[in-house]
């Protein structure tokens, strides 16, 4: 076809040479000179536009840039790159290959004289607009109008979804006032371009009224009512516009349902978008690829993948499998439903493969716990020849990275974030979320400030995922303060921001401060959840507040209607044998509407434990032993029990039981962080070597801890780490972590009783309120508080807590330094 046009081409051009070059050799003969003129440009005109008429049939023609570029050239050659209409119909040729770059060339290339071309104007906003330049668009549309030139009913259409990606409220009213001053509010593509934009800004009332008040309307302006309402997680108003359209005798074309099917699918409504898919097809109304890739999007809330394999055989039955994005959306639906061999299989026998297939696998490992098979997906991706241009990008990345947090193996997921920022790939929310939750498993407080600083540079702190997180890892290590700040300057809170406060003020046994944000909740008129009172239930338990514990345990069902569950019945079960009303928390287990797991029994047997309560403790005992639970701490709690009684033979007993049943109790371990370093201990080892100054530190907290009366309750025992120089001395964990954190920030410690009662810690271990600090010649006692270390437990943060209050008195004045200057709070 391009063969015989340039055929074509060459026979109309050489006629184009021949008109311009003959002249008459004579002037002066008989004819005149102005009718020889009039001929030749009359001949010449006839050329020309053979010439443009042949140019503008065959740019549609070109099948690849090489062609494009050749015609372009010939149209330079010929000079007829000067017709405005021709220049209009090359950008939107350069526009069918995204190349915006040249097609901004051509429309530069005309005279001032040629832009009046409106046509030449429409094309190049629609190369701006088709392909992402939104902000180039709205230039060049102002520009438009600063040379008089008025826009038409094509034009007015593509600044207006200009203005819908740039989501500029002031610019869309701006826009909305010109097509009202220049006539066009009955004009159909103007207003339904108008509908999508408040759609898309979020402002559906204004999208409503206006399509309310069209007098003429098409399937699409039904449509895009039905998909703005679908993006704003509205499937009533979806459903409603749904119904009118049917009522007005309108029938419902497939982009209809599809907009349908995806407005439930958004606002999680999963039996509901299936009951729409076969309603759908009841009605004869054939499903489109796109409706296929919906349905099979919510198959995983319902966790059945019986059902996503049926809508696996339609895709099949209807032709839609070889869709690209129907085999991505198969792979994302088989591995959110656990079944990732099937998911790994068709990502195997796919011929086209693209990063959001990679990605769906990966996540599909990543969220089946599979962290060691996504990451193994992850750098197959990294390193693949299958396509160069194919690297992992920030799903890639954050899915990985999110896989090891889940499986508590933070140590890695750090370590890939590194590697990610080093790779330049620049973080988003989900990932700053996920490195965020390992800061808070380990206690890292130190890397989870420098996370919040890199936050704060990316723009990201008005993020509320990113603010849940921030308050989750700075309530975790006990940063309060910080904490409190975050939470404030979140706009629009949430129920997990409130419960992330709650339960952090509850987890450091500050149960006021989680009852007075429980309050604020309800007073800002949200309302909790189930998770909500296991956070306020938690905190009365460590606090001591029975009172309170009962009273929001009976709210929660009477005024808040949420049934109890397991937990809820574990943290009332708790508060009670902690204040010693091991009846009324034996009553509670008896009561319950559910089976006891080991969580409630463990809860009731550590009460029987503290009070010595041998009845209950037996009954309870029975029903652990009954459960052939999976976890070690029940048996090692009735273990120790019974040896406390001298019943030794049950305490082997019970031991043997757990190690047939093949349950191994893990070694807990603390660690402690000291200028970036990381030092960890576990019970029966030593601290490593090189401590011996540690040690010293110790021997003085060991004799100041006696000397102000402190003491371990009466048959408690603490946890012991064993010195290497003193084999026969043991020390509380928290003194050996005050110890490293001293002894590293360059301070010694004097304990001493100054009044007041004493507070006992989780080990047992009762520690006078007030602390003196007596620096040493260099002078860093002030650092202190800012060097504190930051201290975990594995479970047991009351010890961190007990450092942490001591260095905030510190800085209140309360603590003061040996030579008798009180410590400035601003320090």
């Amino acid at each position: 076809m391009l063969r015989a046009s340039s055929q074509r081409y060459i026979s109309i051009s050489s006629c184009y040479r021949k008109t311009h070059l003959s002249f008459p050799s004579n002037l002066s003969r008989s004819i005149s000179i102005n009718s020889h003129y009039t001929q030749i440009k009359s001949q010449t005109s006839i050329a020309h536009d053979e010439l443009l008429d042949f140019f503008d049939l065959l740019l549609p023609q070109c099948t690849t840039v090489q062609h494009c570029k050749q015609v372009h050239n010939q149209i330079v050659v010929s000079g007829t790159h000067r017709a405005a209409f021709l220049a209009a119909r090359l950008v939107s040729v350069y526009t069918r290959f995204q190349l915006v770059i040249d097609a901004r060339k051509v429309f530069d290339a005309n005279l001032v004289e040629d832009l009046s071309n409106l046509h030449l104007w429409n094309s190049i906003l629609r190369a701006c607009v088709s392909n992402g330049y939104y902000g180039e668009a709205f230039k060049l549309y102002d520009k438009m109008r600063k040379l008089g030139i008025c826009a038409d009913g094509f034009t007015l259409p593509l600044v207006i979804r200009a203005c819908k990606f740039m989501c500029s409220f002031n610019l869309c009213k701006t826009v909305h006032g010109h097509v009202l001053q220049m006539g066009f509010q009955n004009h159909l593509h103007a207003v339904n371009e108008l509908i999508g934009m408040y759609g898309k800004l979020g402002r559906m009332e204004d999208a409503r009224h206006l399509f309310d008040i069209m007098g003429v309307r098409c399937c699409i302006s039904w449509n895009t009512m039905i998909s703005g309402y679908a993006f704003n997680y509205d499937c009533n108003g979806a459903y409603e516009i749904f119904r009118r359209m049917e009522l007005e005798g309108l029938k419902p074309n497939p982009v209809t349902w599809t907009s349908l099917l995806s407005s439930h699918a958004r606002c999680g409504q999963t039996e509901e978008t299936i009951q729409l898919f076969r309603m759908m097809r009841m009605r004869g109304t054939g499903a489109t690829a796109e409706a296929v890739a919906v349905v099979l999007s919510v198959c995983p809330d319902l966790v059945a993948v019986g059902r996503g394999k049926v809508i696996h055989g339609y895709a099949i039955k209807d032709g839609f499998e070889d869709y690209l994005f129907v085999k991505n959306a198969l792979i994302c639906m088989y591995g959110k439903c656990g079944d990732v061999k099937d998911a790994h299989n068709l990502f195997l026998k796919m011929e086209t493969k693209n990063l959001v297939s990679w990605n769906a696998l990966i996540t599909s490992y990543a969220e089946s716990g599979f962290c060691d098979e996504a990451f193994a997906i992850f750098s197959q991706l990294d390193t693949s020849d299958y396509n160069p241009m194919v690297r992992p990008n920030v799903i890639s990345w954050s899915a990985t990275i999110g896989g090891f947090a889940s499986k508590g193996r933070g140590k890695e997921s750090l370590e890939l974030f590194r590697k990610m920022q080093l790779a330049e790939v620049m973080a988003n929310c989900v990932t700053i979320s996920s490195v965020l939750s390992v800061c808070a498993e380990l206690a890292a407080l130190n890397l989870g400030r420098e996370i919040h600083s890199h936050v704060v540079r990316a723009l990201m702190d008005s993020n509320i995922l990113v603010g849940n997180g921030l308050i989750n890892m700075y309530t975790k290590c006990g940063a309060f303060k910080e904490a409190q700040t975050v939470f404030e300057t979140i706009d629009g809170r949430d129920l997990i921001s409130w419960n992330s406060m709650i339960s952090g003020y509850g987890m450091h046994g500050l149960g006021e401060n989680a009852l007075k944000t429980f309050d604020e909740m309800i007073k800002s008129e949200l309302k909790p959840d189930s998770v909500t009172f296991v956070a306020v239930l938690s905190a009365c338990s460590h606090a001591g507040l029975v009172a309170e514990g009962r009273r929001l345990f009976s709210q929660m069902s009477n005024k808040f209607r949420i049934e109890p569950q397991m937990e809820h019945y574990a943290c009332m079960v708790d508060l009670l044998g902690r204040a010693g009303f091991l009846k009324e928390a034996s009553d509670i287990v008896k009561s319950m509407p559910m089976e006891p797991n080991d969580c409630v029994w463990g809860s009731l047997l550590q009460s029987c434990r503290m009070y010595k309560n041998t009845d209950v403790a037996e009954e309870t005992a029975s029903n652990i032993l009954n459960l052939n639970s999976e976890t070690t701490g029940s048996y090692m709690l009735l273990s120790n029990i019974y040896a406390a009684s001298g019943r030794w033979e049950d305490s082997a007993r019970v031991r043997v039981s757990a190690k047939t049943n093949g349950l191994k109790k893990i070694p807990g371990q603390s660690w402690i962080e000291v200028k970036k370093k990381l030092y960890v201990f576990s019970a029966g080892n030593t601290v490593g070597q090189g401590l011996k100054g540690v040690y010293g530190i110790l021997e003085e907290l060991d004799v100041r801890f006696k000397a102000s009366a402190s003491i371990l309750p009466q048959g408690a025992k603490s946890k012991e780490v064993v010195p290497r120089h003193r084999p026969h001395t043991t020390y509380a964990k928290p003194m050996l972590l005050t110890a490293i954190s001293l002894f590293y920030s360059g301070c010694n410690v004097i304990i001493e009783k100054t009044g007041g009662d004493p507070q006992v810690t989780k080990d047992g271990v009762t520690v006078a309120k007030s602390i003196s600090l007596k620096t040493k010649a260099n002078g860093v006692g002030a650092d202190l508080v800012k060097q504190v270390a930051t201290i975990s437990a594995n479970g047991e943060r009351e010890i961190g807590d007990l450092i942490a209050r001591a260095m905030d008195k510190v800085k209140e004045g309360v603590i003061t330094v040996a030579d008798g200057n009180t410590l400035d709070n601003d320090n």
